[in-house]
């Protein structure tokens, strides 16, 4: 098993489409070991995206990122990072598959409903930005 985290976006949110991207994620075999919902400063945004400081779009997603509330999610299953990204789907939902949550619910490239971690080890950080290992519940 590994994990991965999620979150979805102000999008997301503020759309009320939290629950139905949650049981897509559920049906497709993630198991939810930790969920909250969180309001990012555009401190902690800009330090969460601190890899992307040099790119164009950042201040776009860090404006965005704090335009409302999010829901970071830790989802554990076999695979995990690379399971999450196929059902997401790609980053612009007009390139993304059919039937994957981008391609279903986003309105466009910069609000595209949910983040995925782009690699293990970026997982493992992020899970440590958003969540305490006290936080997180142990299935079986």
């Amino acid at each position: 098993m590994s994990r991965t985290l999620a979150i979805l976006k102000p999008d997301c949110v503020k759309r009320n489409l939290a629950g139905e991207v949650i049981a897509r994620i559920q049906k497709a075999n993630f198991k939810i070991v930790g969920l909250k919902m969180v309001r990012l400063t555009k401190e902690t945004a800009g330090e969460f995206y601190a890899v992307h400081k040099e790119r164009p779009f950042y201040a776009g997603l860090v404006e965005f990122m704090t335009s409302g509330p999010c829901v970071p999610i830790v989802l554990e299953k076999e695979d995990a990072f690379e399971e999450f990204r196929k059902l997401i789907g790609a980053t612009d939902p007009k390139e993304a598959a059919a039937g994957t949550i981008r391609r279903d619910f986003a309105e466009s490239k910069g609000e595209n409903i949910v983040h995925g971690s782009d690699s293990p080890e970026n997982a493992e950080r992020e899970i440590g930005f958003f969540f305490s290992e006290r936080e997180l519940v142990e299935l079986k």
